[in-house]
C-alpha cells in the first residue's frame, strides 16, 4: 500500500481568478467586478487542463470563448460541468458506455435548463461509469477517473468525474445525479458535500420519470455547504414543486436542537469497517457537544431489500439493452461492460420476481417513516468501508466477485432512492490511514432539505472540512 509520504495528490488551486473561492464567493467576486466572468472561465479551463492528464475526469471540454457565459442568476459566471448522462445542446451524451457512438443532443435536458438558470458557465461534460451503474468510475478499455486526494484510489461513482474536478479545485461545483448513491458516494470519496434532494425537489430526470419507481434525482457536488444551499435556492427560483414545502436559501445552522438517530451498520446486515464506524461515533460526539440529542435507531427494512434492489438494478440494465438503439443506431449490448452484462443476465434468470420486488420496494417508505418517529434526522455511514483502490471494483472483475464487493460497499445509500427522501454526505472530521476523506450521511424526512443543510452548516462551522490543497 502506498504510504502517506508517497501518495500522489492532484489539485489545481493557484493564484488566479478562481483563487480558493467556493461558488458563492466566486459569484460575489464577479458581481463586485473584482474578476470577470470570461477571465474566470478561461482560468477554470486552464485548471482543468492542468489536472486532467492525471484525473481523467472530463468526457467533453467546451471552447469557453466560443460558448459564452451565464448572464444572470445567483451563481452567474461560476464555471461548472454537466455529467455525461444528461443532454446538453450540441454535445454528445455517451452515458459512459462503449456500446454505441453518441450523437449531439438536440436540446438541453430539463435539469440542464434549471442548472443554467442559476447563471453558471458550462465548460463541458464529466465522465461516469457505464450508465451510472457502478460506485466507482472505472472502465474495461480506458483509464479510470482517479481520486485527487490519492490517485491510487477511486473517485467514487457514478458522479466520479464531477467529484474529482470539484475536489481538485478545477471548478467549485459540478452536476451530479443519484440513483443509488451516485451523488453521495463520490462526495464521500472525495471529501465533498453531496446532497441527494427529495424526489421532485428539482425537475424530474427524463430517464427516472419512465421507471416504475423513480430512483434518480439530480443535484451537485460542492466543497462547501453554502454552495449546495445556494444551488437549491437558485433551482427553486426556476421551478418549485408545489407539493413540497418551499426551501428558500438556507444560510447557516439553526438555533433549534434536534433529535437524531444513528446507526453504524447497514440494515441489510453489512457491518461497517473500523474507520467508518469511528467517523460516525466522532460525529455523534460532536453533535452531542453542540447540544443535539443523539440515540441509536433501527431501520427495520424488509430483509429482502438488497436482493430486491439488485433485481431492480438488473431490470434497468435489461431495459437499456432492449432500448439501446434509441441512444445510437450502432448500439450493441454485447459491448456493454462486465457489470452491465452481469446485471442483465442475473435479471433474466429472475425476471418473474419483478412484481413482488416492486411491491416490497414501494413498502420501504413505511419502515423509513417508522424509524423517524420522534426523530428529525438519521445519521449513518455513507458507505460500509473506506474508499477502495483502483481495480477493486473494476468492471473486468468477474461478475460474482464484483457484485459481492459492491454490495459489501454500497450498503446505506439506496434506501433514500427507493423512498425518495433527501440525504446528504458531508466529510467527517477523521480520515483514513492514507489521509483519504470519509463521509458521514444524514437522512431526512421528505421535503426537509432545510434540516439537512442546517446540521451540515453546524458541522462545517465547528470544524471546517479538510482541503486537498493543505496536504
Amino acid at each position: 500500500m502506498t504510504t502517506f509520504e508517497e501518495r500522489t495528490t492532484v489539485h489545481a488551486f493557484r493564484d488566479d481568478a478562481l483563487g480558493e473561492h467556493d461558488a458563492v464567493g466566486l459569484a460575489e467576486a464577479i458581481r463586485r467586478g473584482e474578476v470577470g466572468a470570461l477571465e474566470v472561465a478561461r482560468d477554470a479551463a486552464a485548471r482543468v487542463r492542468a489536472v486532467e492528464t492525471r484525473l481523467n475526469a472530463v468526457q467533453v471540454h467546451i471552447d469557453v470563448p466560443a460558448h459564452g457565459r451565464g448572464a444572470g442568476g445567483a451563481l452567474a459566471g461560476v464555471p461548472t460541468f454537466v455529467k455525461d448522462n444528461t443532454d446538453y445542446l450540441g454535445l454528445p451524451t455517451g452515458h459512459g458506455s462503449a456500446a454505441f457512438a453518441p450523437r449531439p443532443a438536440r436540446r438541453h435536458a430539463p435539469f440542464v435548463r434549471q442548472l443554467l438558470s442559476s447563471g453558471v458557465t458550462v465548460l463541458g461534460k464529466t465522465r461516469l461509469p457505464e450508465f451510472g451503474f457502478s460506485p466507482t468510475t472505472e472502465y474495461e478499455d480506458s483509464e479510470p477517473v482517479r481520486n485527487p486526494w490519492h490517485t491510487d484510489y477511486s473517485a467514487g461513482g457514478s458522479s466520479g468525474g464531477s467529484a474529482a474536478l470539484v475536489a481538485a479545485g478545477a471548478v467549485p461545483i459540478a452536476h451530479a445525479n443519484d440513483g443509488g448513491g451516485s451523488i453521495r458516494i463520490p462526495a464521500a470519496c472525495c471529501g465533498l458535500v453531496g446532497l441527494k434532494p427529495t424526489r421532485g425537489r428539482v425537475v424530474a430526470n427524463a430517464q427516472g420519470r419512465q421507471l416504475p419507481i423513480d430512483i434518480v434525482t439530480d443535484g451537485i457536488v460542492s466543497r462547501s455547504v453554502r454552495d449546495t444551499a445556494a444551488f437549491l435556492a437558485a433551482a427553486e427560483t426556476h421551478w418549485r414543486n408545489p407539493r413540497l414545502p418551499p426551501l428558500g436559501l438556507v444560510e447557516g445552522p439553526a438555533e433549534r436542537r434536534l433529535r437524531i438517530g444513528f446507526l453504524l451498520d447497514s440494515p441489510n446486515g453489512v457491518r461497517s469497517d473500523a474507520a467508518t464506524r469511528a467517523a460516525v461515533t466522532e460525529t455523534v460526539a460532536t453533535l452531542e457537544r453542540l447540544g443535539h440529542t443523539v440515540e441509536p435507531v433501527e431501520l427495520a427494512i424488509d430483509p429482502r431489500f438488497t436482493e430486491d434492489f439488485l433485481t431492480y438494478w438488473g431490470m434497468l440494465s435489461f431495459l437499456i439493452g432492449v432500448t439501446g438503439r434509441t441512444l445510437g443506431a450502432d448500439f450493441d449490448r454485447r459491448r456493454m461492460d462486465g457489470l452491465s452484462r452481469g446485471l442483465r443476465e442475473a435479471y433474466l434468470k429472475n425476471w418473474q420476481r419483478t412484481p413482488g420486488v416492486l411491491r416490497r420496494l414501494k413498502r420501504t417508505r413505511e419502515a423509513y417513516a417508522t424509524a423517524f418517529r420522534g426523530l428529525d434526522l438519521v445519521l449513518s455511514p455513507v458507505l460500509a468501508h473506506t474508499t477502495p483502490p483502483i481495480g477493486h471494483l473494476d468492471p473486468t472483475v468477474p461478475y460474482p466477485a464484483l457484485i459481492e464487493r459492491i454490495l459489501a460497499y454500497v450498503a446505506f445509500t439506496p434506501v433514500n432512492n427507493v423512498v425518495g427522501t433527501p440525504s446528504i454526505s458531508v466529510p467527517a472530521a477523521s480520515a483514513t490511514e492514507d489521509g483519504l476523506p470519509i463521509g458521514v450521511m444524514f437522512s431526512g424526512r421528505p421535503g426537509d432539505e432545510r434540516t439537512l443543510l442546517e446540521v451540515a452548516f453546524a458541522l462545517e462551522a465547528d470544524r471546517p472540512f479538510r482541503r486537498v490543497q493543505d496536504l
